[in-house]
């Protein structure tokens, strides 16, 4: 995957330089201070990159205003020192976030989603979307097949650029639909929203704090006017009602 990184501090740029030379089938094209400077380079080199490493706070247009203007078919990983920020990535169909300093592990964890995703948009078929729904199950035309998913099965759903994809214990499923769309759908008994990108079955839970949930090794961000809902009806009640 061909990539930039576009961050004001030249420590932060050189980290993530070096990170990005210790993982392999990334190629850093070029690494830019600022917004404008890293805009025009997408301007003139129109379908080149898949991936922006892109810091969040900066002077001038910030990371989260100037990930708008990036093509759809470029993912975007934001990097920020300030762990406040993660929710507002998940707003503009960020694929990860990362906080610095940045370890390997989390750096390569967060290529390698960057890379499925990719390959599953290279993959994709215009046609996607919902066949069929029942109140147990869903039927998914993806990839010219037909998924069948099971409620009860799904983790969660994650919206990103124009698609969603469907995760479960195993596998993704990517389909060409708003996750409004979806949302719809889904039992409202055990999905709820927790941001503008993300749906959770809550039956998957494993644990969760005031910002975070987890699912297996999946870290799901609760966006700020989703949580208090999040929290009271699906996880104060429930601890009451038991």
């Amino acid at each position: 995957m061909k990539c930039i990184v576009v961050d004001d501090e030249p420590l932060a740029r050189e980290a993530i330089q070096m990170l990005i030379e210790k993982t392999d089938n990334l190629e850093l094209l070029q690494t830019f201070n600022g917004a404008e400077s890293a805009g025009g380079f997408l301007k003139n080199n129109p379908n080149t990159i898949d991936l922006v490493f892109l810091d969040i706070q900066m002077p001038g247009t910030n990371g989260i205003e100037f990930s708008s203007t990036i093509p759809k078919e470029t993912l975007v990983i934001f990097t920020t020192a300030f762990s406040e920020f993660a929710a507002d990535s998940y707003e503009v169909d960020a694929v990860d976030y990362l906080i610095k300093p940045v370890k390997l592990e989390r750096f390569q964890k967060a290529v390698e989603k960057a890379k499925t995703y990719s390959q599953l948009f290279e993959t994709k078929n215009g046609t996607s979307n919902i066949e069929t729904a029942t109140d147990d199950y869903l039927f998914v035309k993806a990839e010219r097949r037909m998924f069948k998913l099971h409620f009860s099965d799904i983790l969660f759903i994650e919206g990103l650029k124009d698609y969603v994809v469907i995760c479960l214990d195993n596998q993704k499923v990517i389909t060409l639909m708003n996750i409004k769309t979806i949302h719809d759908l889904l039992p409202k008994s055990f999905f709820v929203r927790v941001s503008k990108s993300y749906i959770i079955n809550v039956n998957k839970i494993d644990s969760v704090d005031n910002n975070t949930v987890y699912i297996g090794k999946s870290e799901i961000p609760i966006g700020n006017i989703y949580r208090d809902f999040f929290f009271n009806e699906f996880i104060t009640k429930k601890l009451l009602n038991k």
